[in-house]
């Protein structure tokens, strides 16, 4: 039998973890986020994708592209968070469809500047955490494995 599908998508500048802003996301890099999502995929009994894109029209089709899979998703929307109305209607497609979305920031955007505390994506959203750094990707690991193991 094979494992349950996941996809975790990231928005722009998250391929410079590591290297952009270290003191707010840490001084570890993309590679090892797939690394530490692909682990605890395993450990929960689900195959996990890590991807990333500076692209919104990318991001989006990776939306639609979950829906016509029937894939729960993990989302990052980064900085798409507080504006693309676009992201929102590809995220909404996918709650819609009955599929667990869970919104990950890796800081705590209410903590941060002004604009960031609105999020276009965590009124869709199944879930939301934030500002866990890496582990809230696990957190939203662990709830979609319990989601599935329920239905």
């Amino acid at each position: 039998m094979n494992s349950p599908r996941v996809v975790v998508v990231n928005g722009p500048n998250l391929g410079r973890l590591g290297v952009r802003e270290p003191e707010v996301y840490g001084h570890q890099d993309l590679e090892h986020l797939r690394e530490l999502c692909s682990d605890w995929g395993k450990e929960l009994g689900l195959q996990v994708e890590v991807r990333q894109s500076d692209d919104e029209a990318e991001v989006i089709h990776w939306m639609h592209q979950a829906v016509d899979e029937s894939t729960p998703v993990v989302l990052n929307p980064a900085a798409f968070t507080h504006y693309s109305y676009g992201l929102a209607d590809a995220a909404a497609q996918v709650t819609d469809a009955g599929l667990t979305l869970v919104e990950v920031h890796i800081s705590n955007p209410a903590s941060r500047e002004a604009f960031r505390r609105r999020s276009v994506i965590s009124p869709i959203a199944t879930g939301t955490i934030t500002g866990f750094g890496f582990e809230g990707y696990h957190l939203a690991l662990r709830a979609i494995a319990g989601g599935l193991r329920k239905a």
